[in-house]
């Protein structure tokens, strides 16, 4: 996996994943207020580029930036680190502790439990 994104990183990569491609500007018309400078986002692109989540292509002075990665993947690759740092490696331990602090609900847990029953059909 590339490197692991810092929360700015993480938060313009959704962006990007939502517009699909483009500029600088536009990544920054759509992230929330407050929105950093545009030369801190530009740095923050740049950073995705070089680790891999982006790849840029230019257009006359303009350079338009697409995932090179996509958010399936990313989210996918991200817990599977998660769980592996924080659970031991461990899925059963990251549920057993959704519910020790009641962030799951017994009925939750009975429908995820009829998923895997019905995926092993």
């Amino acid at each position: 996996m590339q490197e692991k994104l810092t929360p700015q990183e993480e938060q313009a990569m959704n962006v990007i994943w939502k517009i699909g491609e483009g500029n600088v500007k536009s990544i920054l018309n759509e992230l929330p207020q407050p929105r950093p400078p545009y030369t801190t986002l530009a740095s923050t692109v740049k950073n995705l580029e070089k680790k891999g989540y982006v790849e840029s292509r230019r257009i006359g002075n303009l350079y338009l930036y697409k995932p090179s990665i996509d958010a399936k993947t990313y989210n996918k690759k991200s817990l599977s680190n998660l769980v592996k740092q924080h659970f031991g490696n461990s899925y059963k331990s990251l549920v057993a502790f959704f519910a020790e602090q009641k962030k799951i609900s017994a009925s939750e847990l009975k429908e995820i439990i009829d998923m895997i029953e019905t995926k092993k059909k």
